[in-house]
């Protein structure tokens, strides 16, 4: 009976496969994470407290986030040049899921 459902089931109709598919990744957590924290981040602040990663894949996942509308690119006419991240109304709703990965992580990580 249960092989009928699966064989019908797909997982990328369901809201997980969307909500994973908006975070995954080696860093987007980590810089909703870092807005949710700041707020307010400048593109090298992000750089120092990701620590290794290089200003290509920094970008690139910016403008994903971006483009998912999870985060805000606000950019200034100045010189130097000035631009800055924020979350989103759309990012900020995420970050009750994020929060709860985090609470999870603190009540199960093994102690030193």
């Amino acid at each position: 009976m249960i092989q009928k459902y699966i064989e019908n089931a797909n997982f990328e109709d369901t809201g997980f496969h969307y909500t994973l598919s908006l975070i995954s990744g080696k860093h987007k957590m980590v810089i909703l994470y870092c807005l949710m924290e700041f707020q307010v981040v400048r593109f090298n602040e992000l750089k120092r407290y990701l620590k290794n990663i290089s200003d290509k894949t920094l970008s690139a996942n910016l403008k994903e986030l971006e483009a998912d509308r999870l985060i805000v690119r606000t950019e200034y006419p100045q010189i130097p040049p000035k631009v800055e991240y924020s979350l989103s109304d759309l990012g900020k709703s995420l970050m009750v899921v994020l929060d709860q990965l985090c609470i999870w992580g603190e009540e199960n990580r093994p102690r030193k």
